[in-house]
């Protein structure tokens, strides 16, 4: 049967830096194969030479994904008899040629795979590369090949020479007579002519080649679990020749399932070897402890090494084969179809006058990624074993099949103890039993079940007269082989483990009392056991483990070692895995709230926020959300404590961490505060609503504002009242006080200056425009007041009238009868009858701020500018803008800071125009 052949490269045209041609050598994931150098000169050329000759029948090639040749030609040759070894004397044969993809379709991330069916005879093969496909990744014009299979027969004599000479030509023939005209081919053969090797690949073009040495299954299989393959491989072809087809059929599981593993293994490989390229050593540490744990694993689990042992014991040759052929797998296969015949198209006559057909070669194209599993259809159906690995059987029937396909005994008898396990369980042999024992270590599942139940009923019906050294032994036999049964992968007999550590820490310590170190002897046994299937991928084990250990640790007898907490707390290293650490983190959460965090629980701040840290520093998100949680749940028992292990809130570098953000908002939540978002949510609300509120106000103001200069200039104007003072205090429309400057600047010639001035306080500036003397009205005016009641701006003189007839709340405000001020008349009543205002004196006003008397005959503008705005024994001391108007006075009356308005002649010290000015060129406006 054909098969891989192993072969050496004699010969290469040249070899780029970095690369070995002896790489071609060996086919693993790891294989960076053959490339040239850079901007070498084409073709190129590699001589491989085999071990002896070899009847070739398969050809295989592997490129790499962007740096491709265009055409790959192949020769085969071999020396003449008694010559001596050497490439010059080696005569070949040209067998043809294949032509590469450029590989654009792909992205150039997948590797093609070529296979070439021949059948020539021959110790060389000479491989002829020629140019490169052009891409943007191939800078320097290089071709690659990662590697080269070669699988065919070995000749040993000359006689086999001469016979496959023989077949050939009868094969031939026969096709040539029953599918081709008459005289085609014939006369040739007749003569002692060749044929062409891609002929006789097509017609001798074996129906079975082994897919083991198939060039993709060393490519992306781990090289260890490839030889294990290929072993169960030889011994499920054994199995079959003697017809034991339960072991077969378990041996065929069994190679499905490895070469997943080979692939992912493979994987992990490749993924190693990239980290120690990039120099990133931490993630190959994790990277090679992943793949020594997952190979253990699946050892375990799919029973190898018993499996290899179980196949050795089949004897050979077997019984009643006959005269069968032992080399060829009794396989049931699918035969070969064979091809619809064809007419020649055209056939081109060569040198010899034989017509070759139109394609040399029968070729198999197959891309491969470079980096993920071959995308080939599986070989063998996965078992479900793998893809459920925690399932157990559901039957009897199925634990009967077991047996029988591993040889093992039948049910109700377990298999003899070897000599290694009995040194092993000799403690527990001498107390239980060699008959107990054998059941618990027997391959049949619910033989192991059996046991652990057969044990917890021997301790739960023990008599309590036993000494210590008798307790002592009888513990730790239980706990040995309680042990075992925690590591079972069958949910049925872990369950049953489980049982009886509950029965052992529930029942058996309370009554017979064991000392403390024995008990702390026994956890030590068990709850690494318990601590390594929180992480199982069984989510019915994974639970029961979980609630199992939380119940552990609230037993009274191991409550007070507090060993369970300090197992879980120990930080975990950075490389455990994530299913298994945020497992562990839930487990501390609900140890915390069964517990509690003081000396009596085992769990204390510093050992708790020293694990939630390091969990903190965990690459999977989900441990860390878990440790987020963990923390704020501590915080709710000690929060002071908790706080103190934590960095300041108020460092800037601290909060710029999401995590440690997420936990003092959880902290504040806790404790009923808002959170910081929330806070400068609720900040930006409430400066919003004051800047709409002031907004609103500001347009309502200026609306006023606009009212009052309107109707002023529409006063000033009137030429019936152009020397009254201003409207009755009753007009609502109309300003308290009309100045008099509007009238007299018509005829002054200083014209448009007048309007820089304040029309109630007199005040000059150059920003008296538009807004700017609004905002003097609105904000620094001295002689003008918002009413507390409707927000409107007024004169304070005129204030008492706005509040009885003009204030939208004048409903509620009254005139005093003793002090003609105006209060809210629920107030009025108690002023009059406490006597807490003071009446007016004779011919004069009140001021609604400071209450005093004021003038009212004479100039009573002045009297009020004077009061309102001035220093002195008679001013308002209660009027808020007093202080900063008579500030502006003086800072204006400094020549450095501001230009004086324009003096007239005989000008008064007052800075508004008066009748008694005479301004030149101008005549006085008549009374």
């Amino acid at each position: 049967m054909p098969h891989k052949i192993f072969f050496t490269v004699i010969h290469a045209s040249g070899v780029d830096n970095g690369f070995n041609i002896r790489e071609l050598e060996v086919h693993s994931p790891l294989s960076r194969g053959w490339q040239s150098t850079r901007f070498c000169l084409y073709p190129q050329e590699i001589v491989i030479q085999l071990a002896e000759k070899i009847r070739i029948r398969k050809l295989q090639l592997l490129a790499h994904q962007y740096l491709i040749p265009t055409k790959i030609e192949f020769y085969i040759g071999s020396l003449p008899p008694d010559h001596i070894t050497t490439l010059h004397g080696t005569r070949y044969k040209r067998l043809g040629y294949v032509a590469m993809s450029d590989n654009s379709k792909t992205g150039y991330k997948a590797r093609e795979l070529k296979s070439v069916h021949v059948d020539a005879v021959g110790q060389y093969l000479r491989l002829v590369i020629h140019k490169n496909h052009v891409n943007k990744y191939n800078t320097y014009n290089q071709v690659s090949l990662i590697a080269i299979n070669v699988i065919g027969d070995e000749i040993t004599t000359e006689e086999d020479l001469i016979q496959y000479d023989e077949e050939n030509k009868q094969k031939v023939n026969q096709v040539i007579k029953d599918f081709m005209p008459e005289g085609y081919y014939g006369d040739d053969l007749k003569n002692g002519n060749d044929v062409d090797p891609a002929v006789l690949g097509a017609v001798n073009r074996k129906d079975y080649i082994s897919p083991m040495d198939d060039l993709a299954f060393d490519m992306y299989q781990d090289p260890e679990v490839a030889q294990i393959i290929r072993k169960l491989d030889v011994r499920k072809n054994e199995a079959v020749l003697q017809e034991q087809y339960d072991m077969a059929k378990k041996l065929k599981q069994a190679i499905a399932d490895l070469q997943k593993v080979g692939e992912k293994l493979g994987r992990y490989e490749v993924e190693k070897r990239r980290a120690i390229e990039t120099e990133d050593y931490d993630l190959a540490k994790v990277k090679k402890i992943q793949m020594e744990e997952y190979r253990l694993q699946i050892y375990q689990q799919l029973e190898v090494n018993d499996l290899l042992q179980l196949s050795k014991n089949l004897f050979w040759p077997p019984k009643n084969s006959g005269d069968r052929d032992t080399n060829v797998p009794l396989e049931k296969e699918s035969p070969r179809r064979p091809e619809p015949v064809r007419k020649p198209i055209s056939p081109s006559p060569t040198r010899n006058g034989i017509a070759r057909p139109a394609s040399p070669i029968d070729i198999d194209e197959r891309p491969l990624p470079t980096i993920k599993s071959s995308p080939r259809e599986p070989l063998l159906e996965p078992s479900p074993r793998l893809l459920e690995p925690d399932d157990e059987p559901v039957a009897p029937a199925d634990a009967v099949n077991e047996a029988a396909a591993t040889g093992a005994a039948p049910p109700d008898h377990a298999e003899p103890l070897n000599e290694k396990t009995l040194r092993e369980a000799a403690a527990a042999i001498d107390i239980f039993g060699q008959d107990l024992v054998s059941k618990l270590y027997s391959k049949n599942w619910s033989l192991r079940e059996e046991a652990l139940a057969e044990l917890k009923q021997k301790l739960e019906t023990e008599t309590e007269t036993m000494d210590k050294e008798e307790l002592r032994s009888m513990l730790r036999a239980s706990v040995f082989l309680s042990s075992k049964g925690l590591k079972d992968k069958v949910f049925a007999v872990f369950m049953a483990a489980l049982s009886l550590v509950r029965s052992i820490y529930d029942d058996w310590i309370p009554r017979h009392k064991p000392s403390k170190g024995d008990t702390s002897h026994s956890l030590e046994q068990v709850l690494p056991d318990l601590m390594a299937r929180i992480g199982d991928t069984n989510a019915r084990l994974k639970a029961a483990d979980i609630d199992f250990i939380n119940e552990l640790a609230l037993y009274k007898d191991v409550r007070s070692l507090h060993m369970v907490p300090h197992y879980f707390v120990a930080p975990f290293k950075g490389t455990t895995q994530a299913k298994i650490a945020v497992t562990r983190v839930d487990v501390v959460d609900r140890l915390l709230k069964d517990l509690g965090v003081d000396k009596h629980s085992g769990l204390t701040v510093d050992n708790v926020m020293t694990f939630a840290k390091r969990a903190l520093e965990h690459t999977a998100g989900e441990v860390r959300e878990a440790s987020v949680h963990l923390i704020l749940e501590l915080y709710r028992i000690k929060s002071e404590a908790v706080r103190s292990h934590l960095p300041s809130e108020d460092d800037h570098k601290t909060l710029k961490n999401p995590l440690y953000h997420k936990i003092f908002d959880g902290m504040d939540k806790v404790d009923g505060k808002p959170t910081k978002a929330e806070k400068k949510a609720k900040a930006q609300s409430d400066k919003a609503s004051e800047k709409k509120r002031k907004q609103a106000e500001i347009e309502e103001l200026q609306q006023q504002l606009a009212d009052l200069r309107a109707a002023t200039l529409a006063q000033g104007k009137n030429p019936d009242a152009p020397g009254k003072k201003g409207p009755k205090a009753g007009n609502k429309d109309l300003p308290k006080k009309l100045p008099r400057a509007p009238s007299i600047a018509e005829q002054s010639d200083y014209g448009d200056e007048i309007d820089k001035q304040c029309i109630f306080c007199s005040e000059e500036d150059k920003n008296f425009k538009d807004e700017g003397l609004d905002m003097h009205y609105w904000k620094h005016c001295p002689m003008l007041k918002r009413c507390h009641s409707c927000k409107q701006v007024v004169e304070i003189s005129a204030l008492n009238n706005h509040l009885l007839m003009e204030c939208e709340g004048r409903a509620k405000f009254g005139k005093c009868p003793r002090c003609t001020e105006t209060h809210e008349k629920s107030e009025i009543d108690r002023y009059v009858s406490e006597k807490i205002c003071h009446p007016p004196k004779a011919g004069m006003s009140k001021c609604p701020l400071c209450h005093n008397s004021i003038a009212a005959e004479d100039d009573k503008d002045e009297n009020w500018r004077k009061h309102l705005m001035e220093t002195g024994k008679d001013a308002c001391l209660k009027n808020p803008r007093r202080e900063a108007s008579i500030k502006r006075v003086r800072e204006s009356k400094n020549p450095s800071d501001k230009q004086p308005l324009k003096k007239a002649p005989e000008a008064t010290k007052s800075k508004i125009p008066t009748k008694e000015r005479k301004p030149k060129g101008k005549t006085q406006r008549p009374k």
